[in-house]
């Protein structure tokens, strides 16, 4: 017997999938859409197939990027959270710069970071990590400002240090925040990769986007969009894995 479990996670999801790529199928064919403008599924998966070999190069670079951005995000996110935690003066300085960073469009700093850093790809992760390391800092931030009270006053009480407080009490309340703010700009990496390659770049899923609806191939511009989708839920899987191992405690709760 299939249990309830199986059937809400996988195969509910999986059969909601396949309904709604037999419908775009059929809508396509009955409406006589033309495939520059709306494509059946069936032609973007034959030229996905057709570019296999080159997606791989391009998927490899955009996929660098991703990752590069994300781990700044992390190495300058998490300090800064602590930062701004521990001392008001740093929270007040910093924290409307920050809101300021994150409301400024992205396409539009990036033509700026191509001037000044050049061309490669350091400026797509300099945008990937703009767009991903406000999550970063905002949820731990929150996580470590939302340590209880009573274990902070109890670790006064064994005079603990205010650095192994930090590392027995605040830090692990935190963590489930980090992984939160975390899963969230893993995804946002994708997003700002892509913004960076829109820009200036010869290589990369975003510039193969750019490139094929430039030359109305929208089946290849589809196919790219799907291999972006499913790189941003394998990394968030991955995070969410993490996770897993990092935070035990929480394995409860989720499946409560």
């Amino acid at each position: 017997m299939i249990s309830r479990r199986v059937i809400a996670d996988y195969l509910v999801p999986a059969a909601t999938l396949v309904g709604v790529l037999v419908a775009w199928e059929a809508a396509t064919h009955a409406l006589r859409i033309p495939r520059f403008v709306m494509p059946p599924p069936s032609a973007i998966l034959a030229e996905g197939w057709d570019w296999r070999y080159r997606f791989l190069e391009h998927t490899w670079v955009t996929l660098g990027e991703t990752l590069g951005g994300f781990a700044l995000s992390i190495l300058v996110g998490v300090p800064l959270a602590v930062l701004i935690v521990y001392s008001p003066v740093i929270k007040s300085a910093l924290y409307p710069l920050i809101v300021l960073a994150q409301s400024v469009p992205k396409i539009a700093i990036a033509p700026v970071l191509l001037l000044v850093l050049g061309h490669g790809e350091i400026p797509k992760v300099f945008v990937a990590f703009l767009v991903a390391f406000f999550p970063v800092v905002v949820d731990t931030a929150t996580g470590l400002a939302a340590t209880p009270p009573e274990l902070l006053d109890l670790s006064r009480s064994y005079r603990a240090s205010a650095f192994k407080t930090f590392v027995k009490v605040r830090l692990p309340m935190a963590m489930p925040f980090f992984f939160a703010g975390a899963k969230v700009a893993i995804t946002l990496s994708v997003i700002g990769a892509v913004v960076g390659e829109f820009v200036g770049s010869d290589k990369g899923l975003g510039y193969i986007i750019l490139s094929a609806t430039s030359y109305w191939k929208t089946e290849l511009a589809f196919s790219s969009m799907i291999l972006l989708s499913l790189m941003a839920i394998v990394l968030f899987g991955a995070v969410a894995l993490v996770e897993r191992f990092v935070c035990p405690w929480l394995a409860p709760a989720r499946e409560e």
